[in-house]
């Protein structure tokens, strides 16, 4: 039996598309009729539901979307976003969705580097689940843990921790503004990484809506489904409501500190020791290097490289100095380089924001920094690079406008924990992993953006031989359609699908494949990189 306020929703619909038979028309008229009659919510949606005719549309659409290469004109765009309030109509969502034959793309954060979770690589009518309005944090400190929805921002999540405890974190990732439910999926990881693990790692139970619309729980989804949410990539296997995660154990005052060293200064020399040490210092010390080009001091014109060597402690300094005395005397740390500060500030620090930047930012949800076009690649590093590769890293990149590269050291946890617990495999062997960036402004025109793209790769061509091997791993998280992609219109072979599947997830990618089959038999849940069935068909 309809209830009145279906009849009324139905009404409130008619208003809101225009008179018109499309096709396009007709499927917006069919999916909300569909999630009107298939939830079992009484709360109204007809304000959570956009279309291209509504006046924010383009708004919502580019809300929580990082990398502007994907909201070009030319980019093909949804034929709706659904921005729902409650679980039940996520579940009515799934349900018409699949009903419709829509195909979906699920956003809570909007970091996606290929810009999968708001728009797509083929002309498929799709449309936008997001989940920004999910983001309820329930921090329990006697429990050690935290529910927390999944269109909550990782910054969020640390804010509400620390505020309720001086001595308790999460150790997940460094940019604040990024989504906790697809950070989670493809591993995170961050300045306590060396200490405690990724933040898949330290992820207990979890809320998914499956195919068939159920709400399941780590004990109803089973130990091979969570399995695979956990550091398997975001968008295969269902949609993610909420995670459990571990909290994890900070001293009331950590240390932090940054230091830069250009090329006239020893910078490469400098790197090469690094690269010895970076992944055999004690646990509790996690240093990066953020490399990019700068204007030369010694000559005006003149540009050249600079390290920076941005460091995150878990105790204070009088420790770390002596830690690094024995360790790495070669960075020439004094006790003036180093700031004592709360967890949570460090967090506020590492994200790179100025230091009157309150924590309370972080209830913002966003960036602090304006948005950009980037493409980037990643890598995985066993054996030290040698220094005239190094060199030539350098000269690249004085080639671009506004290079960014991230060395981020291995070790300690990392080594600890099986390739085979979690999906995410990159462990016991890696020393650093390396995030290539080419960042621009403005768009320009088509030529102007292959010509930062095809630098990126040229650059990424030029390190075969120095990275990882048999694959060339890389991280889900910066998900890169160079590695391959899968036939949205028709099937994907498992052999094909292994060209770039085994590079995020190695001898993971079958376990996964067959989770994949299991759960979701139809392939609904998909994208251009998402989880294939186990066929041989093409």
């Amino acid at each position: 039996m309809v209830s009145s306020t279906s009849v009324i929703l139905s009404l409130l619909l008619i208003v809101l598309l225009p008179s018109s038979s499309s096709a396009s028309d007709s499927l917006q008229y069919r999916f909300f009729h569909c999630v009107n009659l298939t939830s079992e919510s009484s709360i109204p949606f007809s304000t959570s539901f956009f279309t291209p005719n509504n006046a924010s549309f383009s708004n919502i659409l580019q809300s929580t979307a990082q990398n502007l290469r994907f909201l070009i004109p030319s980019r093909p765009k949804p034929e709706l976003i659904f921005v729902p309030t409650v679980e039940s109509h996520i579940q009515a969502a799934v349900v018409c969705a699949r009903q419709l034959g829509i195909l979906l793309r699920i956003r809570s954060g909007g970091h996606d580097y290929e810009g999968l979770s708001y728009t797509s690589e083929t002309e498929l009518p799709f449309m936008i689940l997001d989940l920004s309005k999910l983001r309820s944090i329930n921090v329990s400190i006697e429990d050690n843990s935290a529910w927390v929805q999944t269109g909550a921002t990782i910054g969020e999540v640390y804010y509400q921790i620390a505020l309720r405890s001086k001595t308790h974190g999460f150790p997940g990732g460094m940019c604040t503004s990024v989504g906790i439910g697809g950070l989670i999926t493809g591993g995170a990881y961050g300045p306590m990484m060396r200490k405690y693990g990724l933040g898949a790692d330290n992820a207990l139970d979890a809320r998914i809506v499956d195919v068939n619309g159920r709400i399941l729980t780590r004990v109803s989804m089973g130990e091979d489904m969570f399995w695979a949410i956990r550091g398997g990539g975001g968008g295969s296997f269902g949609v993610l409501l909420a995670w459990k995660l571990q909290l994890v154990e900070v001293p009331e005052k950590v240390t932090v500190f940054t230091l830069s060293r250009t090329l006239e200064q020893g910078a490469t020399e400098l790197l090469q020791r690094w690269q010895q040490v970076a992944d055999t210092l004690v646990e509790d010390l996690f240093i990066r290097v953020l490399v990019k080009k700068v204007n030369a001091t010694s000559q005006a014109g003149k540009q050249t490289i600079q390290t920076a060597y941005q460091a995150l402690y878990l105790g204070k300094a009088d420790s770390l100095l002596k830690v690094m005395k024995k360790s790495f005397p070669e960075l020439g740390l004094t006790k003036e380089d180093c700031i004592e500060m709360s967890w949570i500030e460090s967090v506020i620090y590492i994200a790179r924001y100025a230091r009157n930047v309150p924590p309370e930012f972080l209830l913002q949800g966003r960036s602090f920094f304006n948005k950009f076009s980037f493409k980037a690649k990643s890598d995985f590093v066993k054996e030290p690079i040698p220094a005239y590769a190094l060199e030539g890293i350098w000269k690249r990149l004085l080639e671009q406008d506004s290079p960014l590269v991230v060395w981020t050291p291995y070790g300690g946890m990392m080594n600890k924990i099986s390739e085979s617990e979690i999906p995410f495999p990159h462990r016991n062997g890696t020393k650093f992993m390396i995030q290539w960036l080419a960042e621009w402004q403005n768009e320009g025109t088509k030529g102007s953006i292959a010509h930062h793209i095809d630098w990126l790769r040229e650059l990424y061509n030029f390190m075969t031989p120095y990275v990882s091997k048999f694959p060339r791993a890389a991280y889900a998280n910066y998900r890169d359609l160079d590695l391959g992609v899968n036939n949205l219109t028709g099937k994907t072979s498992f052999t094909d699908a292994s060209n770039w599947g085994k590079k995020y997830f190695q001898n993971n990618f079958n376990r996964l494949v067959l989770v994949k089959t299991k759960v979701d038999p139809d392939n609904f849940f998909r994208h251009e990189q998402s989880i294939p069935l186990f066929t041989t068909e093409i």
